[in-house]
């Protein structure tokens, strides 16, 4: 029988070897992603990098999606974060304002960040200190598709860059011309069917920019006078026409309505359609630059990214990372999500987003003219309060009215938080 000295030495030596074990091993939170290719890529990801890296060995947790931000803060008020967490792009300034994530800056490899396209950096960098808190593997882009045969028929002129992208009045008289061929039905497709949610506010909130506002003033961050301004007022009066003309499929037409039915000859939407609509439209289907409805040239961006949390082990959370943003890997979750990848080098390396490639023109404006949403701890507040806006102006409510109410629930939520120091200081 052992003596009680060498009992407690080898129970302490026990303990000692599991604190080890549990130090060797970080744990990797991810959303699920928005299909099965997402999560297969990130669990082959996971695995491969167990495989080659056998003295770190990283845990995936998988959370479901539709409530994942709330797990997120309910595990940071446990104390319970993973060392490496994704989250969607806008909603990390709230996670660093509240004390969740470290920065990135000197402990991720500076070849690594500086690969990345610059509206990734843009997105992840937080206003009071500049420092980088974010990294996407993929980003996101926003344009119109457009059905060349419809186009060409009605005499519309059809931009194929950056620089030759439609103003305001050619967008609308695309409409026009679009409106009188018997075979159109509406000439625009702006996606309504996706409901009040995230793509009400990444989706027109770049109309806005472009035509001088804002969801919220970017250097005293409140809303009121911005949001609100006369130039919003414009921006939305302006989109609220284009339904009230009945130039835009309704909420109730579905999805399909440019790419299967094809009575449609604009569709105003990302990258992610490109699948059903080259099938549906074969050589038909064109890509369009985002128009540049007023002074500003805008478009949107952003996705879901990686953070090191604090708590964690952040040098090895910063390995880990470092492996996922790797091209090889950046190449293949771009490839299986269906997103921009998060680097020019990855994106030459996939066909369709390479110089000449069907979808290029999204890495053009992603590194030309594409905006962040707000990065603020009140963004949760701001996206919701502006969907509520859209929702009620594309019903016909007063738009005035409308983004006014909207930015006093965002100022109010700032106010109720003390103004979110040292936001606006």
């Amino acid at each position: 029988m052992l003596r009680r000295t060498q009992w407690i030495a080898t129970i302490l030596l026990f303990l000692g070897n599991l604190t080890l074990v549990g130090a060797e091993t970080i744990k990797v939170w991810h959303h699920g992603g928005s299909g099965s290719g997402e999560r297969a890529f990130i669990e082959k990801s996971i695995k491969e990098y167990n495989e080659t890296n056998p003295e770190v060995k990283a845990e995936l947790v998988i959370l479901p999606s539709g409530s994942y931000n709330d797990q997120v803060q309910a595990a940071a008020l446990a104390g319970k974060l993973p060392d490496l967490l994704d989250f969607d792009g806008p909603n990390y300034a709230n996670y660093v304002w509240s004390g969740f994530l470290t920065p990135l800056n000197g402990l991720v490899d500076d070849k690594i960040i500086n690969s990345v396209l610059p509206s990734l950096i843009s997105q992840g960098t937080y206003a009071p200190d500049g420092k980088l808190y974010s990294l996407g593997q993929f980003e996101s882009g926003l344009a119109l598709w457009g059905n060349k045969a419809l186009l060409t028929k009605a005499g519309i002129r059809i931009p194929t860059t950056v620089e030759d992208a439609w103003s305001a009045a050619e967008f609308e008289e695309a409409l026009e011309k679009l409106s009188k061929l018997p075979e159109v039905k509406h000439p625009l497709d702006m996606k309504l069917n996706y409901g009040k949610g995230e793509w009400f506010t990444y989706g027109f909130s770049p109309i806005i920019q472009s035509m001088g506002g804002d969801l919220i003033n970017r250097t005293t961050w409140r809303s009121s006078g911005t949001l609100d301004s006369q130039a919003s007022v414009q921006a939305m009066t302006m989109f609220q026409n284009w339904i009230k003309k009945g130039w835009v499929v309704p909420a109730s037409g579905g999805d399909n309505k440019f790419y299967a039915d094809k009575n449609v000859g604009l569709a105003f939407v990302g990258h992610w359609m490109w699948g059903s609509h080259s099938e549906g439209l074969g050589d038909d289907l064109v890509l369009i630059p985002m128009p540049k409805f007023g002074d500003r040239h805008v478009t949107g961006m952003g996705s879901w990214c990686w953070g090191i949390t604090k708590s964690g082990n952040t040098k090895a959370a910063a390995r880990l990372l470092e492996f996922l943003m790797s091209k090889k890997y950046l190449v293949g979750v771009a490839d299986a999500v269906g997103s921009v990848p998060g680097s020019e080098a990855a994106a030459a390396a996939l066909p369709r987003f390479a110089k000449g490639g069907e979808l290029n023109l999204y890495v053009e404006q992603l590194k030309n003219i594409a905006v962040p949403r707000p990065a603020h701890p009140a963004y949760p507040v701001i996206t919701s309060a502006f969907a509520e806006a859209v929702f009620n102006i594309v019903a016909g409510a007063d738009v005035a009215k409308e983004l006014k109410k909207a930015a006093r629930k965002i100022d109010e939520d700032i106010e109720d938080n003390s103004g979110y120091p040292p936001f606006g200081e």
